[in-house]
Parts: C-alpha cells; sequence; structure tokens
C-alpha cells in the first residue's frame, strides 16, 4: 500500500526544507469563526488565500487585534485577500466594499444552497490549480471548529468529500486532518508546536486499524460510534504510523 506522509510544519516560522518531496503549495481558506493566533504565519506560507463569506468580516475585524501596534488600515491592507467566496449572507457590505476596492476577486455563489461555503472554497482551489500534483496541495482552513455544531459537521464532512486533497483544520486548540483509507500513513510529528494529545475517529466504523508511535497503540482494532474510539491518546515520538481498512479522522493538540 501507497505510503502518505503528513506534517504540520506550516505551525513553524520557516518550513524546513525536504529533499525528498517537493515544497507544498498552502492554500488558505478563513471560516466566519475567531481567527487562530497563528493565523498571519498560515497566512504567509500560503500561495492562494480565500475568505469564505464571513470569515472576511474576522480578517478585517480581527487581524489588527494581532498587531496592536500597527495602524489598522495598514493591516487589513497588507492582509487582503485574493478571493472572497461563498453565499454572501454573512459578510458586511463595508468588508466587501472595502476588500473589493483593493482587488479582491468577489464571487457570490448564492444560487448554491446544497453546498457549504467551505465546500465551495475547496472546489475553487482544486479548480484554481488544474495543473497542480495534488499530492503537494495542502488547504489549511482556519476556523473551522466551534460555533454551530451542525458547522462544524459540515465541516468535517468536506474532508470526506474532497478525500483525494490533503485539507486540514485548524483551531487555537487542534489540527484535524482525514487519514484516507487507501493509504498507509506516517505522521511527522513537530513536536514543539503539536502534541502530545491526539485522537483517532472512525467515520464511521473500522474492523482493524493499527498504529505505532502512540502510548496505547491499536493492533488490528475495531472502532465505531457506539463502540470504541481512540480519543485522549498520547503522541510519544516524531513519527507515528497508521494502517486502516477505512477512513479516519487524526486530530492532535496545538502549544
Amino acid at each position: 500500500m501507497e505510503v502518505m506522509s503528513h506534517s504540520s510544519a506550516f505551525l513553524l516560522p520557516t518550513i524546513p526544507a525536504d529533499h525528498r518531496h517537493p515544497q507544498p503549495y498552502y492554500a488558505l481558506v478563513v471560516l466566519n469563526q475567531n481567527l487562530p493566533r497563528f493565523t498571519p504565519l498560515l497566512w504567509n506560507h500560503a500561495q492562494l488565500r480565500l475568505c469564505a463569506d464571513g470569515g472576511a468580516n474576522r480578517v478585517y475585524d480581527e487581524m489588527p487585534l494581532l498587531f496592536p501596534q500597527e495602524d489598522p488600515s495598514h493591516v487589513r491592507t497588507r492582509y487582503k485577500p485574493d478571493v472572497i467566496k461563498g453565499d454572501m449572507d454573512s459578510i458586511r457590505t463595508e468588508v466587501l466594499d472595502f476588500y473589493a476596492n483593493l482587488g479582491t476577486k468577489i464571487l457570490d455563489e448564492s444560487q448554491d444552497q446544497d453546498t457549504t461555503d467551505l465546500h465551495k472554497c475547496v472546489a475553487y482551489i482544486r479548480d484554481f490549480t488544474p495543473n497542480l500534483d495534488k499530492s503537494n496541495l495542502c488547504i489549511l482552513v482556519a476556523g473551522a471548529l466551534g460555533g454551530r455544531f451542525d458547522h462544524t459537521i459540515g465541516n468535517l464532512n468536506v474532508l470526506c468529500v474532497f478525500s483525494n486533497l490533503r485539507i486540514i483544520l485548524i483551531t487555537d486548540e487542534s489540527l484535524v486532518r482525514l487519514l484516507p483509507r487507501t493509504h498507509r500513513h506516517e505522521i511527522h510529528i513537530q513536536s514543539s508546536v503539536e502534541g502530545p494529545h491526539c485522537g483517532l475517529i472512525p467515520f464511521p466504523l473500522s474492523k482493524s486499524t493499527t498504529t505505532t508511535g502512540l502510548e496505547w497503540d491499536l493492533t488490528n482494532t475495531e472502532m465505531r460510534f457506539g463502540g470504541l474510539i481512540s480519543t485522549s491518546n498520547v503522541v510519544k515520538g516524531e513519527k507515528i504510523t497508521v494502517e486502516s481498512d477505512a477512513d479516519l479522522i487524526w486530530t492532535t493538540s496545538v502549544k
């Protein structure tokens, strides 16, 4: 089975060179929840930056708060999204006008009420990079957890809909990503910024999951809702391996 490698190097100030793999192409999506404290770092690593509807309000309102010594207007101009996309039911008019005047592309998808704003943004990123090897694409999603529970479940569902893409949901407390059953996974832990707490959650049932590198490893273990799921586990080393007959959600704590 082919190996899929994972790293949270995007949380480091400088992404270390890896001569075995091409440098990832990072795209950032900002949703309508509180900005993680390291959003400017994610922004600087990203080559493409999108706000999903009301996520533009968050960038406009909260990014200046992360730079209290600077003029808010300068911060807002510096952190201009490339695209604002969604059904436009949350973005304030003055925020929309501000970014439109700076040249941000505005994509009104209000006619589509069957998909979430995150779904719309991920589809845009996929189609925006047709010639890019998708194994090098990494979509970082800020503000995907918390708030209304149905929104959180909708965002987790996007991981499953686009299971062939690397998508990482990010908050101040957690990183969340999908481990598709089509691969064996090597997760390289950035211990200075993540862990030690972690979890593996089946979507929805795994008859056999095996891991190495955890405090409580699994060996051909069945996991399911209504039974065992591996929450509150602990990372023990710099590399975790996971192999399963089902798609799994992998989550680690953020320091």
